[in-house]
Order: structure tokens, then sequence, then C-alpha cells
């Protein structure tokens, strides 16, 4: 269970195996039903949790009350409301399970004093969220300055296989378009090949 944290965090700082289980020591693991929330709008968000198994969607409820998909968390990735947890403020951000997954669950307590305790950690977090912020940036650029199309081959090369495990509904509220304009893309983009 925790061989895929460790590849994961592997990619930044090297841990010693001391190092590694005080690490992993105030980690939760939880399973999740397909459609159990783990963050709902309204809630105070508490946690940052490593998808081991599974998939979750990240996502909001836009002026009209329909959902805008931020992000899918597959396994290696993490899920949280960073304005909650930071700002301590309500989420306005909602996490659900697509699928029966497992995830890590840390408390901001815990990984406050991780940093104490292992400094690397610190390191570590700031690291991955440089690249949360990389991530970020691209997928506003996409959202605001590319085609649908474009913004759906993208989607095919960010989440590999990934279009097989959701409906059409998930990933155009993904890509910010109608299902009825992801099947004409889908054909058109078919037909391309």
């Amino acid at each position: 269970m925790f061989d895929i944290l460790r590849n994961s965090i592997s990619r930044y700082i090297e841990l010693s195996d001391d190092e590694f289980e005080q690490f992993t020591r105030p980690f939760r693991f939880e399973t999740f039903k397909r459609k159990d929330r783990v963050l709902t709008e309204g809630e105070y968000c508490s946690f940052e949790g490593f998808v081991v198994n599974g998939c979750f969607k990240v996502y909001y409820l836009n002026e009209n009350g329909h959902e805008q998909t931020l992000y899918f968390a597959l396994e290696g990735w993490w899920i949280t409301d960073i304005d909650s947890l930071i700002n301590h403020v309500p989420s306005i951000l909602n996490i659900e399970a697509l699928e029966d997954s497992e995830a890590l669950m840390i408390s901001k307590k815990d990984k406050e004093e991780l940093y104490k305790s292992i400094p690397q950690i610190e390191k570590l977090f700031r690291m991955m969220n440089q690249q949360s912020s990389v991530a970020l940036q691209r997928r506003i650029l996409s959202l605001t300055g590319k085609t649908a199309d474009k913004r759906y081959l993208e989607f095919l090369e960010k989440y590999p296989g990934l279009e097989q495990r959701l409906t059409q509904q998930l990933v155009a509220s993904y890509l910010g378009i109608t299902h009825e304009f992801l099947s004409k893309i889908r054909k058109k983009t078919s037909l391309g090949k």
C-alpha cells in the first residue's frame, strides 16, 4: 500500500527506511465506494489524500448549477481543496470517488508535525505544490486559449486510458463543453485517424 507513495515521493526526495516509516505513520488508510463524497462544498477541508487505487473527481458547481470538473485524481495523485485547507475557509469544491477507491489521508496538523520532525518533507510538499501550480497554469491556459478539439486531445494525452473509465458526461465536464459537442469531437477525431 505504501509502495506507490514511496515511488511517488522518490521523484522529489530520498528518505531512509526509518524516515519513510516515520513519514507514513500519521497517514490513515481509507476506502471509498463509488459515489462516496470525500469533501462536500461548504465543509472545511482538513486533509490531503494520496490516491492508492481508483479514481476521484474534483469539481465545483458553476453559477448555473452544472458540474465543472477541475481534475481527475488517479493512482499516485493527491486530492484536497488547498484554499480551504490553508486558509480555513469553507470549500467551494467537491471531491467524489468515481469508482471504488483507496487513499492515504493525512491531516494538516500531522503534516505540519512532519515538517518539524523530517525537514525533507517540507521540501517534498513545496516541490509538489510547484508542480501543481504548473499544472493549474497549463489547465487555465488550455481552457481559455485552446479549442475544445485541442483540449480533448490534451485530455487523452494527460490521462491515457481514463476515457474508458469515465462517462462521456464526465469528460465533457472536464473539457467545459456539452456531451453532445464531445460526441461530435470524438467522431471527428476518429475519422481523422
